[in-house]
């Protein structure tokens, strides 16, 4: 059923994106120069910096406006035509924005070369689904006033261990057998800190994992707490639970 979904929406963006360049066919008159427009983007997420930024029906401040999308909101950019970005909102509208006011934020696949976070600092070391989470979470610190999470490399190490661990000796626990609780865990891997905190699920997509957390008041807690700056965050795949999702929040 996914797999039918995805390729639902690849045949109305292959669509809309060649009616996007039949209209500048004919609002240029120059089919060759239409077709240059297009361009593929080595992104997949965008990060809105215009405090509000119109969505038009095309690539062109002569289309009609069919949405708007606010600073500090993620869509995803699928190509880019001129000075315009072909993107897709959260609500699933698809329409076209001015590139001016859209930060890159993430690759479009995991080789894809050096990438910059919403805050700036390379993440190509993630899987997709690490990417995804740390995503989510962002979107909702920004949501609320906060600043971006950081991936700290060792604490991503320790994040990724606590995962397999979990799912390796069958428990559901912030206590591992192995390692102690988590703060003796990023002990145990010599992670400095001020402070630290860790969420925990079991879950098989990431959306839904996040949603989980951001609907349970301690999860929350920690996804909002201001005092944390760096994060790590492992999946791991579990016969009971379809993936394991472990966040570490740290303040150095």
């Amino acid at each position: 059923m996914k797999n039918k979904s995805k390729r639902i929406l690849g045949i109305i963006l292959f669509i809309f994106l060649n009616l996007m360049i039949l209209t500048l066919f004919y609002n240029n008159s120059n089919p060759t120069l239409a077709m240059q427009h297009y361009q593929e983007v080595n992104f997949s997420t965008g990060f809105v910096t215009a405090s509000a930024l119109n969505v038009r029906q095309g690539p062109g401040t002569n289309f009609k406006i069919i949405d708007k999308v606010y600073k500090n909101t993620y869509i995803r950019v699928f190509a880019k035509i001129g000075n315009w970005y072909v993107v897709q909102l959260d609500n699933d509208t698809i329409g076209a924005v001015s590139s001016d006011y859209v930060r890159p934020i993430y690759p479009s696949t995991g080789n894809g070369g050096a990438s910059e976070d919403n805050s700036g600092q390379e993440n190509q070391n993630l899987t997709e689904e690490e990417k995804k989470v740390l995503y989510l979470i962002n979107q909702e610190r920004t949501k609320n006033g906060l600043s971006a999470l950081k991936i700290d490399d060792e604490v991503q190490n320790v994040a990724r261990t606590k995962a397999l661990d979990m799912v390796k000796n069958n428990y559901f626990s912030h206590n591992s057998p192995t390692y102690g609780t988590p703060f003796e865990m990023l002990k145990h891997f010599g992670v400095s800190y001020k402070t630290a905190g860790e969420n925990i699920a079991g879950n098989s997509k990431a959306e839904s994992a996040v949603t989980a957390w951001m609907n349970s008041e301690g999860h929350r807690k920690n996804i909002l707490n201001s005092s944390y700056d760096y994060t790590g965050i492992g999946i791991a795949n579990s016969p009971k639970y379809g993936k394991i999702y472990v966040q570490m929040f740290i303040k150095k």
